[in-house]
């Protein structure tokens, strides 16, 4: 055989070896529903909003031993699968549009409980109930912001505390009666916001207070979150002027 045919034999031989398009060896990458690490499924779903480690994000302290104490295993699994309405909290379960098996959103509560749940964190007392019973009373719900909330929150959305306005309509266009609920209740230990016990001076809130002052925040939401548009026109600097058309697009 010539010395051509031989390199040729040669040639084809290594081709074998590396057909194009052919995965090398190596870790297989696992189908997106075979994913079934807390660590994963946690940090490509939940950390967005959440925080890396379930704290320091915009959304709800998942690493607050009070709220892992306060919600029960079938809430923290439906609030996953089906979302909460009128908050920025999506459904995850497939069933419900999301990307998630219910395998996995079962990974998932396994995995915060074994994490953040720690004991009683609130010392025997017992909490307001998770969801509202009845509607709240706005009236009675002022008065209680007045006491608990406005020395820190600001009493007026456009003179906001040191904590920070929540009756900034933009703000409450993106949350919820129970996202509320569960900030009074449980609190904000990451961002130093109290449980229920810590809002009025000298003793904690009662279920009906927490209820009532709910819905006097959700009452301040405006019809057309941000607006309205200052009174000086940021672009002129001429007082008196909104912005134009073409900018409220």
């Amino acid at each position: 055989m010539s010395a051509a045919g031989v390199c040729a034999i040669a040639l084809l031989a290594v081709a074998g070896c590396n057909l194009p398009g052919k995965p090398r060896p190596g870790p297989e990458v696992p189908r997106p529903e075979e994913v079934m690490a807390f660590d994963t499924l946690y940090g490509d779903n939940c950390a967005g909003c959440h925080g890396v480690d379930g704290r320091n994000g915009t959304a709800t302290n998942l690493a607050n031993p009070e709220y892992e104490a306060w919600v029960d295993d079938a809430t923290l699994r439906n609030v996953i699968a089906k979302g909460e309405k009128g908050s920025l909290m999506p459904a995850f379960a497939q069933e419900s549009g999301g990307v998630l098996t219910d395998e996995q959103i079962e990974a998932l509560v396994k995995g915060m409980r074994e994490r953040w749940r720690k004991g009683d964190p609130f010392g025997g007392e017992k909490p307001p109930e998770y969801r509202a019973s009845h509607e709240g009373d706005a009236a009675k719900g002022k008065v209680v912001y007045a006491i608990g909330c406005g020395r820190c929150h600001g009493m007026t959305r456009d003179q906001p505390g040191k904590a920070g306005s929540i009756l900034d309509g933009s703000f409450l266009a993106l949350v919820n009666e129970q996202t509320i609920r569960t900030t009074i209740v449980a609190g904000r230990p990451d961002i130093g916001e109290p449980d229920w016990r810590g809002h009025i001076p000298g003793r904690a809130m009662t279920d009906d207070e927490v209820t009532d002052v709910t819905e006097w925040l959700i009452s301040q939401e405006s019809a057309l979150p941000g607006q309205p548009y200052p009174s000086t026109n940021q672009l002129s600097g001429k007082p008196g002027e909104e912005p134009p058309s073409a900018i409220r697009k």
